[in-house]
């Protein structure tokens, strides 16, 4: 019998975002950026927390539109750091006003989705672990693409970030081998 991926439940939002987000290969620049930035929100909190604020996320930031936040100052930091649906951690918000300007540099320079999949020769790694404790937290690679990213000017962007970012985009497919989703997302290779 096989099952899902043991970190995944038991809320419905986390068994959708499993069964239907986790690991499916992102390729849209816009929609890459988006899922580092919560990721480096959810640094230091369950990422359920971010899950069910995300919509309210995707509200308050424009919908995640890193040309317009590019533009952002201290008047857009104070709105945020009064909303109470989002995480309000000024370094954090701070840290996607800079992320922003940092994507478009990428972005106008090959573009953020090919300086991403780059990394994995524009093909998903496919892991093949069958425990949760195989999983590592990070990994010789999650460790360069942060670097790269940093020295391009992101931040909240860690090794440990980088790696949870690359398995919920699809750029490692780290389902467990016994999980329907495991063979489900290795499928969708371009």
């Amino acid at each position: 019998m096989t099952q899902r991926c043991g970190w995944a439940g038991p809320e419905q939002i986390y068994l959708d975002y499993h069964d239907t987000d986790w690991g499916v290969p992102e390729y849209d620049s816009r929609a890459l950026w988006e899922k580092l930035v919560l990721d480096g929100f959810q640094a230091g909190l369950s990422w359920i927390t971010i899950l069910k604020k995300r919509e309210n996320f995707r509200a308050a930031f424009e919908g995640f539109d890193p040309n317009v936040i590019a533009e952002w100052g201290a008047p857009e930091v104070g709105r945020l750091l009064s909303n109470p649906g989002i995480i309000r951690h000024r370094g954090k918000i701070e840290a996607t006003i800079t992320n922003a300007r940092a994507w478009q540099k990428i972005e106008a320079d090959g573009g953020f989705d090919q300086f991403l999949w780059d990394y994995v020769g524009g093909k998903p790694l496919q892991n093949a672990w069958t425990s949760l404790d195989q999983v590592p937290a990070q990994t010789p690679l999650s460790a360069m693409v942060s670097k790269d990213l940093k020295k391009s000017g992101f931040r909240f962007c860690g090794p440990t970030i980088v790696y949870a970012f690359m398995q919920a985009t699809g750029l490692i497919n780290d389902h467990l081998v016994g999980c329907p989703r495991h063979d489900q997302v290795k499928a969708l290779v371009r």
